[in-house]
C-alpha cells in the first residue's frame, strides 16, 4: 500500500474515532478499512449499558464494508488513545482473519504508539473453514 494511502486510511480512522459512543468506559476507538475495490469504510466503538451488546470500532467498520458488498478487505487502521486501548480484541481479530488472514492491521495511538501487523499473526490459532469442516 502506498504511503499516501496508508496515511489516508489512518486519518479516516482518526476521524471516525470522533463518533465513538463510549459513555461508560470513556475509551474512544476509530477504525477504517480499505477494500480491494478502493473503498474505505469507517467505524467507531459503540457501547451499551449491557456491556456484551457493545461493538468495537473494528467490527463496525468491517461489518459495514461486508454489508455494503465491498471487495476483499485489504487493510484496517485502528486509532485509539494508547497502545493499551488500540490493540484489537480477540473477537475483532477473529473477524479480521475470517475476511482476510493476510489483512494489514495498522494500530495507532494518539500518544504516538504505532505498530503494524498481519491479521493472522495477531491470532495464530484462529477458527477457520478447514477446521470447522472436520466436525
Amino acid at each position: 500500500m502506498a504511503k499516501k494511502d496508508t496515511k489516508a486510511l489512518i486519518d479516516a480512522a482518526r476521524k471516525a474515532r470522533e463518533n465513538a459512543y463510549s459513555p461508560y468506559s470513556g475509551v474512544k476507538i476509530g477504525a477504517a478499512v480499505l477494500t480491494s475495490d478502493g473503498s474505505v469504510y469507517t467505524g467507531a466503538n459503540i457501547e451499551n449499558a449491557s456491556y456484551g451488546l457493545s461493538c468495537c470500532a473494528e467490527r463496525t467498520a468491517m461489518f459495514k464494508a461486508v454489508s455494503e458488498g465491498a471487495g476483499k478487505i485489504l487493510a484496517i487502521a485502528v486509532v485509539g488513545k494508547s497502545e493499551q486501548f488500540t490493540r484489537p480484541c480477540g473477537a475483532c481479530r477473529q473477524v479480521m482473519v475470517e475476511f482476510n488472514p493476510a489483512m494489514t492491521v495498522m494500530m495507532r495511538g494518539v500518544d504516538g504508539f504505532a505498530e503494524d501487523a498481519v491479521a493472522e499473526s495477531l491470532l495464530p490459532t484462529h477458527f477457520n473453514p478447514p477446521e470447522l469442516s472436520k466436525r
